[in-house]
């Protein structure tokens, strides 16, 4: 396993996400009222041959349903110093200091460890729908005390380092990085999103401030796994051995900084496919790079919706299942084809379809990606209802 060395300890330069763990009913959270149980025992496989192979950064969150308990059983069998465990406070949930110590109580007892590798403020992103003069999020949080909050439990030797996950700005990144100071920052980076979300200028600037850079959605919520036929191909002709998936972790992995790649693995060849691209690792070439330009040139024309399929939309006041819709409009826009687009889409009960939002933009506002999902879901709706016809 190749590792990354942060501080006094070497870690694995492929890290354990999870968020995305096998459920029962199958899949990923979706929506209300809550994701179905974590298939144990599957997911525990997963864990004990991830650790078997080297893999020693676990990540997981408050709000990732059943997944801080998963962690604490999952781990509990491993030494506490063979594994670096990161998890998330929901910044939101904190209005007093005795939510904050709350919360994080809770998330010991869960993880059932004494301490946190690292404890990270969950999803730092600026809010939809401020109006001007109102407060942006770095205000909020400077009001907020969680920093100190958090500096306290790193004190008390309860929290070693100490950070955040990010989906914002480059300038609210430099607001948060110049005015704290931060162990370690999770930001969403892949060969799509390097330059088109700014991943690369946000990489930049943890580089030039000296902060550790954890990659996740190196696959964008694995449609980089997938891609269209014309992205397909170029990585196919190019490295006919190759997974698509191995294409986007070596991508991240490549980038001197980042001290771990995170993947969503839910099944076990997933964690195979990564396992073999981080051993006797082999960074992404110059004349690779040019590749990847051309392939996100291609995938670019599919069309497809940003969706990484976090779930951070649900649930849906109106019931609406707003990550399988997409998941499902996503794999027409790769695939073009209306059969399995219909049969899926039929497949959902008529209060979780896209017919059924109304616009009222709650899941807008939640949205790390920063997507106008009411409009993907009148235009999905619009196409759901119309007659097979030549691809959009």
């Amino acid at each position: 396993m190749e590792t990354r060395h942060f501080k006094d300890q070497s870690i694995s330069l492929l890290g354990f996400g999870l968020m995305r763990l096998p459920r029962m009913a199958g899949g990923a959270p979706q929506a209300a009222p809550g994701p179905p149980p974590i298939d144990f025992a599957v997911a525990e496989a997963l864990v004990d041959h991830a650790i078997a192979n080297g893999v020693n950064y676990f990540d997981t969150a408050y709000v990732y349903g059943g997944s801080e308990a998963f962690a604490g059983q999952a781990l509990a069998k491993h030494p506490r110093d063979s594994y670096f465990l990161t998890t998330k406070v929901p910044h939101g949930m904190v209005k007093s200091e005795a939510d904050f110590e709350r919360i994080f109580a809770e998330s010991l007892e869960r993880c059932q460890t004494e301490y946190f590798d690292a404890y990270l403020v969950h999803n730092v992103a600026q809010p939809a729908g401020r109006a001007p003069g109102e407060d942006g999020f770095f205000e909020t949080f400077v009001k907020s005390g969680i920093y100190n909050m958090m500096q306290k439990k790193k004190t008390e030797g309860k929290v070693r380092n100490i950070g955040f996950s990010f989906h914002g700005t480059p300038d609210l990144l430099m607001q948060m990085v110049e005015n704290f100071s931060w162990d370690i920052v999770q930001i969403q980076l892949n060969y799509v999103d390097w330059k088109t979300t700014a991943a690369k200028e946000q990489y930049e600037i943890l580089t030039s401030h000296g902060i550790s850079v954890v990659v996740m959605e190196p696959l964008r919520g694995g449609v980089l796994a997938t891609l269209n036929d014309p992205s397909a191909k170029l990585l196919k002709d190019a490295d006919p051995e190759a997974s698509l998936a191995s294409w986007g972790i070596r991508f991240a992995a490549s980038l001197p900084n980042v001290m771990t790649v995170l993947s969503g693995m839910n099944a076990m060849e997933q964690m195979v496919d990564n396992l073999a691209t981080v051993s006797g690792f082999r960074p992404v070439s110059e004349e690779e790079k040019a590749l990847l330009d051309q392939v996100v040139a291609a995938y670019n024309q599919s069309g497809t919706i940003p969706c990484t399929g976090c779930a951070y939309c649900a649930p849906c006041p109106q019931g609406v299942d707003i990550p399988r819709i997409f998941s499902i409009y996503n794999h027409y826009c790769l695939v073009k084809s209306r059969i399995p687009f219909s049969n899926s889409y039929n497949s959902l009960h008529d209060g979780n379809n896209a017919s059924a939002c109304i616009q009222c933009g709650e899941c807008t506002a939640k949205c790390p990606q920063h997507i106008d999902i009411p409009a993907f879901m009148k235009e999905i709706d619009d196409f759901a209802k119309s007659p097979p016809g030549p691809p959009r």
